[in-house]
């Protein structure tokens, strides 16, 4: 098992603030007697069972959940780190209150009273230290697994978001490809070969949640490059990507919905169509990715997807705040005539 030795360093710095306490107490009930020795036997003898039951733990096969070994063999560790750490301390601490003449001089020392005290004092301190850690412990993988858990469920609803979107923008297509069937076969066959091509990049990306800026930008090429040959001449686009952003990381299938959009109301509504600009770049140490068009922008009483309610912009926020949280934004505007415009804010990771 590996060792966290900083964690280690904070265990120990609690136990000792735990045993100068012990010493205050002690000290509080006999204000006649001085307060060094019990703060020495105190410090000693907690510093001992800490030594030998928190590191000790490591050499015996222990759960998965406490970190703590099971059975009687945790409870014999309990009971002889106690017992071996009040030996120890109190050997040490005899040895230093001698050397640093901290007992009183010509002071009556009750050896039976004190070797009780000490003895319940220890037993009752090490059970609840002892107790303290193992609680400490139990509760930080309970929370690793809710972590895991939460992760795990984000995941699986971030999966679920892609398999809403891509039959929503498959059923598109298809419907597109079977109108140019009987139009233009030729195109039709163009269309379906970048539909292939889409397709075979879309599985790729489906077995990660997130990948590089540069391949969503690569995948945005493709779908537009494929109602490019639908729409002809009546669409015009431009992808801006500077070098320095496309290896940072975004969720799959982010862009693709903004622009079905965009050209779905927007630009195919427009009779001479319009132009779709996507640009990536960073803001305020975060990455800011716009997408706008110049298609017939908002109208009055437009149906959802015009006042940026619709199904794909509702998709990217849900993926957005699943994600990152209260870290990322989607502000959508529009206006009538003069196109509509979706700005992404996330954090920049590298």
């Amino acid at each position: 098992m590996r060792i966290d030795w900083l964690g280690k360093l904070q265990n120990l710095l609690q136990v000792l603030a735990f045993c100068l306490a012990i010493g205050a107490v002690q000290y509080a009930f006999q204000p006649d007697h001085p307060y060094g020795p019990p703060a020495v036997y105190s410090l000693f003898i907690g510093t001992a069972i800490w030594a030998l039951v928190d590191l000790g733990r490591h050499l015996l096969p222990s759960s998965a959940d406490t970190g703590w070994p099971r059975g009687w063999q945790g409870v014999a560790l309990v009971v002889g780190g106690i017992a071996g750490g009040y030996f120890i301390g109190n050997f040490i601490g005899d040895q230093l209150c001698q050397v640093l003449g901290l007992y009183t001089p010509g002071r009556v020392i009750d050896r039976a009273a004190d070797l009780r005290n000490s003895i319940l004092i220890t037993a009752m301190a090490g059970i609840a230290g002892t107790y303290y850690f193992y609680s400490a412990n139990r509760s930080a993988y309970f929370e690793r697994k809710m972590d895991e858990a939460r992760k795990h469920a984000n995941e699986a609803r971030l999966k679920l978001l892609e398999t809403q979107l891509e039959p929503h923008m498959l059923f598109n297509t298809l419907a597109n490809l079977r109108a140019l069937i009987g139009l233009d076969p030729v195109q039709a066959q163009q269309m379906l070969d970048h539909m292939i091509a889409y397709l075979r990049a879309t599985l790729g990306a489906s077995r990660a949640t997130t990948h590089a800026l540069q391949a969503e930008f690569d995948r945005l090429r493709d779908y537009l490059e494929l109602m490019a040959i639908r729409m002809g001449p009546r669409l015009a686009f431009a992808l801006e990507l500077p070098p320095q952003l496309a290896g940072a990381p975004v969720p799959t299938l982010l862009l693709q919905p903004l622009v079905e959009n965009s050209i779905q109301h927007g630009l195919e509504p427009k009779v001479r169509g319009g132009r779709i600009d996507v640009r990536a770049r960073t803001e305020g140490g975060q990455l800011v990715i716009e997408v706008t068009d110049t298609g017939v922008g908002g109208v009055a009483g437009a149906a959802a997807p015009q006042d940026g309610k619709g199904f794909g912009l509702a998709q990217v926020r849900e993926r957005l705040a699943t994600l990152y949280g209260d870290t990322a934004a989607l502000d959508f505007t529009t206006q009538y005539g003069e196109g509509a415009r979706t700005v992404i804010r996330i954090p920049l990771q590298p």
